[in-house]
């Protein structure tokens, strides 16, 4: 089981399963199975488990040796193909496990027997008695754990390696609007900041890398993430829109106009990942030396981008230049006694003549298939850049991929298939990306206003919990039940890379909940929040997703409500106003005065007897069951919001 961006994956391919002797060895005693990762995230997970349980290690790649009935008896991670100082060689290894197999069945029939039946022990769900009411106390235990490993110095937590901790840096911002606590905004601030100057930051395309191998955010994994990128823009426009700080907004539409460019396939959906390789060398695609620099620029431009990037004839990655910002750029024009706005078009000009040197180099490889989940994420970031910048770009981006993942990604009964590619979708989805994509369709909704996308996503709602929700238990299992060879049906709690299905499809269910006024959206939501209280309480750290959740729950969301033509200046005038203030918890309605009442905006309760005042645009704002007076000017829309 491996992924394409993996380069570990790629050293084993090379040394082990292309070199012709220990295929030999394969194919004469094992039957072998070649797994995405992406593409069977329960696979992964599962057979993940199992050598965690057995090596009390993991990671990718990862080699898992079954029985006949599918059941692991032995796994691993990288082998080195001989035996050496990297240790048992993978050659040596497939000739020991072929000979235990052939020698004493019965021994690996009772180890594997022994694997499975701890594999089902850790799926069982935790005892009720776990299950708790929801508080404050499970947020700023959460909080308080960040606090406590959080760099003073550049941002991020813990330790290198460092990847982008968006669920955290998003829990932060909405724990510190609903306390007041500034000095949690202040650490997102000086994360996002350190991210977007460092290295893990493409800063000439756009886009972050995977993780930063130091603490400084200076050298990353090269590879680049679609999932990585779709969660951290809406970050830097939410911290934009809080602090006022065009900074934050500038790196968002960095991210985006890099999958706009460079991820987006023909058809509108999104490629799924960019490897760290090109030639056989890692990063060699992103990074420059000070002479390349100066003989696409010429001395006196060189010169002025080296030293705001950091070029020099040393070089900060094996004797190359990773570009990265040491000094803001106003300080900078200010050092060189230089006008802020020529200098800042005159770097720009050097970016743009780099770029165009640079995409002449042989590329990195791009895994072009597309994912149902991940795609979901993104739609959600363009739509919340639309949102937050006015540019119909985004939008129309959102809603091109939204149209092609519900027209290609579909199964013949109308449910989702995982995966596309070349024309061919396949694999049934799994509970994230149902509740991922339906997540989008909100997201959407709350961008363009068409109620059809809100109708998809309460349609999308249904068929999570009908395929995947736990009526006994509560919670949403990772997959339908339909699979066989699935040993053991699983939940996905805690937040990885992604946020989990359960995280994402508890803080969909509360906003449809809001929006629709479906009780029953409600009451699933809790019963999945109450299913990871365990979680909650004593691995926050974990489920930071999902303690978005949580902080929903517990704010007495506003529900803001306009009635308009969306196409007057005062009705945009009113949603700018919603739109301009940093608020996490709140859902928003809007439709023309003559269509409240029409279509799928029937169904959408903050609309319900809805009528403009003296037949002006109007903005209604609710909370907790009750409604403020109606206004019709920004100013007054804006004092509510406060």
């Amino acid at each position: 089981i491996g992924y394409s961006a993996c380069h570990w994956c790629h050293v084993m391919e090379h040394e082990s399963f292309e070199n012709e002797s220990i295929a030999s060895v394969l194919n004469e005693h094992f039957v072998s199975i070649k797994v995405d990762r992406e593409e069977r995230p329960d696979l992964d997970d599962l057979y993940m488990q199992a050598v965690q349980m057995m090596t009390r290690r993991g990671g990718w790649p990862m080699s898992v040796f079954l029985t006949p009935e599918l059941q692991p008896f032995f796994g691993g991670t990288y082998f080195p193909p001989e035996d050496g100082p990297r240790g048992t060689g993978f050659r040596t290894l497939l000739l020991r496990l072929a000979d235990l197999y052939a020698s004493d069945s019965g021994r690996v029939a009772e180890t594997a027997q022994q694997i499975v039946d701890g594999l089902k022990q850790a799926a069982a769900p935790p005892r009720s008695a776990e299950q708790g009411d929801i508080h404050p106390g499970l947020l700023s235990g959460a909080t308080d754990d960040l606090r406590r490993n959080f760099d003073s110095v550049y941002g991020g937590f813990g330790h290198p390696p460092k990847f982008p901790p968006s669920m955290s840096l998003g829990l932060l911002l909405t724990v510190s609007d609903s306390t007041g606590d500034l000095q949690l905004r202040q650490m997102v601030e000086k994360t996002l900041t350190h991210m977007a100057n460092g290295g893990i930051y493409d800063q000439l395309l756009g886009g972050f890398h995977r993780y930063s191998t130091d603490h400084l955010w200076l050298v990353p994994h090269f590879e680049k993430m679609l999932y990585d990128n779709a969660l951290l823009a809406p970050i830097y426009f939410d911290a934009s829109i809080l602090t006022g700080n065009r900074f934050y907004a500038d790196i968002g539409r960095g991210v985006l106009d890099y999958v706009l460019g460079s991820m987006t396939s023909p058809e509108g959906g999104y490629y799924s990942t960019e490897d760290a390789d090109s030639e056989g060398v890692e990063g060699k695609f992103y990074v420059w030396s000070r002479e390349e620099v100066i003989s696409v620029l010429g001395e006196d431009e060189g010169q002025l981008f080296c030293d705001f990037y950091d070029v020099t004839d040393n070089g900060n990655f094996e004797g190359s230049n990773i570009l990265h910002v040491i000094t803001p750029l106003e300080e900078f024009a200010k050092r060189h006694d230089q006008d802020l706005g020529e200098t800042a078009r005159r770097i720009g000009s050097s970016r743009e003549k780099l770029e165009t040197v640079r995409r002449a180099r042989i590329h990195p490889g791009k895994d072009d298939k597309i994912l149902t989940a991940w795609n979901g994420m993104m739609i959600s970031a363009m739509a919340r850049g639309a949102q937050a910048t006015g540019e119909e770009r985004y939008a129309d981006s959102a809603e091109r991929a939204a149209r092609f993942l519900l027209d290609q990604l579909r199964d013949g009964e109308g449910g989702l298939l995982r995966t596309w590619r070349n024309g061919k979708a396949k694999i049934n989805a799994f509970a994230e990306d149902y509740a991922l994509l339906a997540t989008a369709m909100v997201d959407l909704y709350e961008t363009t206003f068409d109620p059809d996308w809100l109708k998809t996503a309460a349609e999308l709602a249904d068929m999570l919990i009908e395929k995947f929700h736990d009526d006994r238990e509560g919670g949403f299992f990772t997959n339908d039940g339909t699979d066989a060879t699935v040993l053991v049906r699983r939940k996905e709690t805690y937040d990885g890379a992604t946020p989990s299905g359960n995280s994402v499809a508890a803080f969909l269910l509360l906003r449809l909940a809001l929006l629709l006024d479906r009780p029953r959206y409600h009451e699933i939501a809790l019963q999945t929040i109450g299913a990871s209280h365990s979680y909650l309480s004593r691995s926050p750290g974990a489920v930071h997703h999902l303690l978005r959740a949580v902080a929903f729950e517990l704010a007495s969301p506003k529900e803001i409500a306009l009635v308009g033509d969306p196409s007057s200046p005062r009705t945009a005038a009113l949603l700018q106003a919603a739109r301009s203030r940093y608020i996490p918890n709140r859902v928003i309605a809007l439709a023309p005065p003559g269509q409240v009442d029409q279509g799928f905006n029937r169904e959408i309760a903050l609309l319900k007897n809805k009528t403009p005042l003296d037949g002006k645009p109007t903005a209604f704002v609710c909370e907790n069951y009750s409604c403020s007076r109606p206004v019709s000017t920004p100013e007054e829309l804006i004092e509510l919001l406060k």
